[in-house]
């Protein structure tokens, strides 16, 4: 990573992409230790009722400060209490990641300096976010990945992948 272009400002922008449940936050935490590289995760920004349409508030609160090689701020989303929590700051240059559902759509795809997609059988991944979430959330999980499955087909995110992994270890 560290011989790939910085393509937002300073700033080297990894997205960890791909489906609920596939393993993009283990490949994130790994990351971190190896680049000692701060992760936004787009859990932060989306929630069950708006599980796409957030991305503006990531433009606003990462992406443009992080262009301009000025200090990122955003709020985590708790998704327990289904509201914004607290501040996270993200400086400028280095590595960051940008990790989660939709992280390297083609809004940003031009600013990635790698773009990483984690691929996963279904099966597994729905098995994942119920062990998470609780088996009560299964008619949530279902839509949500009917919301993943159309945005990755019109958005063609894993063909634009620089490497693809599997999940599933």
């Amino acid at each position: 990573m560290q011989a790939s272009e910085p393509r937002l400002g300073s700033t080297r922008l990894v997205a960890i992409d791909g489906p609920g449940g596939a393993g993009k936050s283990t490949l994130a935490a790994q990351l971190v230790r190896e680049f000692d590289a701060p992760v936004v995760p787009t859990d932060s920004f989306a929630s069950w009722d708006n599980t796409l349409n957030w991305w503006p508030r990531l433009e606003t609160e990462v992406l443009e400060p992080l262009g301009r090689d000025a200090l990122a701020r955003y709020r985590r989303y708790d998704w327990d209490q289904r509201a914004l929590a607290e501040w996270h700051e993200i400086a400028p240059g280095g590595v960051v990641v940008l990790e989660g559902v939709s992280s390297s759509r083609a809004a940003v795809r031009p600013r990635l300096s790698l773009s990483i997609w984690v691929d996963t059988p279904r099966p597994l991944r729905l098995t994942r976010g119920l062990e998470r979430d609780g088996t009560s959330a299964l008619p949530l999980w279902e839509q949500w990945m009917a919301d993943e499955d159309t945005h990755f087909t019109t958005d063609d995110t894993r063909a634009h992948a620089d490497l693809i992994i599997s999940g599933t270890a």
